[in-house]
């Protein structure tokens, strides 16, 4: 059996049209962006300009409002901490949803040992917060909500429109930590009330090390504190010499999204709903974790009952999926995303997220409904308890 990758929520192979339009900016047009007295690092600044046209275009932003960072947790903590840092006079208490991805939940927990106030809202049994809860914890101290577009686990989706509505209300600042929507799911800064928004390269067929911080610049125009001092690059907000190469990538990356996101997003769709339909038709006590239509078309995380998710992915030699558990220090936790939406201990560490992507195909989804029923069917065959134990 050939192997399957499906852990594109985790990264996404770099689309060969985007390394074709990288390669030249490593041999040829190799000048630095700011060194603009010669040819080289013209073309280069030009270069890092269209990139910058494109992603803004994908997001229905300005160009001007896109800052390129190295990744999404480079942009969630320039948005959290820079706001933080110039907005103290005004507030200093932080909304955020109790499933957003490390990257947001770690720069709060450092804003709160510097004196932060800090709420995090529980989420429901699909992993969705509310208008309703935001505004009830909004205070006139409240300078900032932060609710990903989508989750990174379990692919569900947030009201992100009827949030940025109630936060232009309030007068309070939002940011998305985009990394998982951009590209997949239609995104519009201004439709939607978005402030702040982070995206990242390698999760759309981009390169990695690459990714962009939209920072509105009208209504209200956000200001920041830069959190890396030095040049005076991006407009003074994040310092340091351009990755032209990457940011090319990442600009083309954006560009394809955005002309084929339509059609992928169908594709993935029925990609995920066979794979879905396949493994439950054939297995008994599988749950679907994640909002059941509201949710990004490639992700599907599912639990399996009487099963380690860890055994699961051990047996799946060929088949390149991750679990919702997360190892660490040689001891098992469960997902603190799968816990926030009320599973127990032992359906989140059965858990296994797939990720469908551009490169996947009907073929390999029909492989990997076999192996999964297989290996399973084994696995529990291993486990006295699995006979005894009550349906869910």
């Amino acid at each position: 059996m050939a192997k399957i990758y499906l852990d594109n929520n985790a990264t996404t192979r770099t689309d060969p049209r985007v390394v074709e339009a990288m390669l030249p900016y490593f041999t040829e047009r190799y000048g630095n962006a700011a060194s603009l007295t010669h040819t080289f690092g013209q073309e280069a600044e030009e270069a890092v300009e269209q990139a910058r046209e494109r992603v803004a275009c994908l997001i229905g932003a300005h160009p001007r409002e896109i800052v390129f960072t190295s990744g999404a947790t480079e942009s969630n903590n320039l948005a959290l901490k820079g706001v933080a840092a110039m907005y103290r006079p005004q507030g200093d208490h932080f909304i955020a949803a109790a499933t957003e991805h490390k990257a947001v939940l770690d720069p709060l927990r450092r804003l709160a040992r510097e004196g932060f106030q800090i709420t995090i809202l529980p989420v429901d049994a699909y992993g969705q917060v509310s208008v309703e809860q935001v505004a009830q914890a909004l205070t006139p101290r409240t300078v900032l909500v932060s609710v990903m577009a989508a989750n990174n686990e379990i692919g569900t989706l947030q009201p992100i429109r009827a949030l940025g509505r109630l936060c232009k209300e309030r007068g309070v600042l939002f940011h998305t930590d985009a990394a998982q929507a951009a590209g997949k799911i239609p995104l519009n800064v201004e439709d939607m009330g978005i402030d702040l928004l982070s995206l990242s390269g390698h999760k759309i067929y981009g390169p990695k090390g690459v990714g962009a911080l939209y920072v509105r610049r009208r209504d209200p125009r956000v200001r920041l504190e830069p959190q890396m001092d030095g040049g005076g690059q991006e407009r003074g907000l994040r310092s340091g010499t351009s990755n032209v190469p990457g940011i090319v990538g990442l600009g083309v990356a954006c560009e394809l999204c955005r002309e084929e996101m339509p059609s992928e997003a169908i594709r993935l769709t029925e990609l995920r709903e066979r794979l879905r339909r396949g493994i439950q038709e054939e297995l008994s006590d599988v749950t679907l974790n994640g909002h059941p239509t509201e949710r990004l078309p490639g992700n599907l995380n599912l639990s399996f009952a009487h099963i380690k998710g860890e055994a699961l992915l051990m047996a799946l030699r060929d088949v390149a999926v991750s679990s919702g558990s997360a190892c660490t220090t040689a001891s098992l936790e469960p997902s603190y995303v799968l816990k926030a939406l009320g599973l127990d201990d032992e359906l989140a560490h059965g858990s296994i997220r797939f990720g469908l992507g551009r490169f996947n195909t009907m073929e390999e989804v029909e492989t990997v409904i076999q192996e999964v029923v297989r290996v399973v069917r084994y696995l529990r065959a291993l486990n006295p308890l699995h006979e005894i134990a009550p349906l869910q």
